[in-house]
């Protein structure tokens, strides 16, 4: 099954299907960077993305070093 959420982001509403057990997931993650009860500015999504790619490049290098420990 999926399920739809929906954002505002300047002034045009988005909605996307995702799965639903991602879903949960998602809407936890979105809430803290998105206001769901109104309107999103632009620069709010960008400092989004950007924050959320500079998690990911710190899960990868954390990855990286695990991975270079147990080759050693």
């Amino acid at each position: 099954m999926s399920r739809k959420i929906g954002l505002h982001i300047g002034g045009r509403r988005f909605d996307v299907d995702v799965a639903d057990d991602f879903a949960k997931f998602l809407e936890k993650e979105m809430t803290k960077d998105f206001n769901f009860e109104g309107n999103n500015d632009i620069k709010i999504v960008l400092q989004s993305y950007v924050r959320k790619a500079h998690e990911l490049y710190t899960q990868e290098q954390k990855i990286a070093n695990i991975l270079n420990t147990l080759d050693n």
